[in-house]
């Protein structure tokens, strides 16, 4: 059984920061690439930031210079450290890990985790 957990989330000034994590765990063999994702009452869901197997990584152009994806292979994480944040970031945020399990390969979804920029 493979699970996928977010946290992290929760309500936050105009310019403050916050950190996301999000852990797989199970019968996992490795993970390939990771991804954060974002959606707004009444959007749709956005792509935010992704980072491959290797470490390269990439941004929506909204975030660049004020989110950093990193991830920690040993521990199955990806996180997301959000800076300088603003009302607009408001939304709830999913991880998205394309997992490699035995005998196949599949993406799995954390269950999103609110984060609310607010004075």
């Amino acid at each position: 059984q493979v699970q996928v957990v977010e946290s992290g989330g929760g309500l936050v000034q105009p310019g403050g920061s916050l950190r996301l994590s999000c852990a797989a765990s199970g019968s996992i063999l490795s993970i390939n690439g990771m991804g954060w994702y974002r959606q707004a009452p009444g959007n749709q869901r956005e792509w935010v930031a992704g980072i491959t197997s290797g470490g390269r990584t990439n941004y929506v152009d909204s975030v660049k210079g004020r989110f950093t994806i990193s991830r920690d292979n040993a521990k199955n994480t990806v996180y997301l450290q959000m800076d300088s944040l603003k009302p607009e970031d408001t939304a709830v945020y999913y991880c998205l890990m394309n997992l490699r399990l035995l005998g196949r390969t599949s993406d799995y979804w954390g269950q999103g985790t609110q984060v609310t920029v607010s004075s």
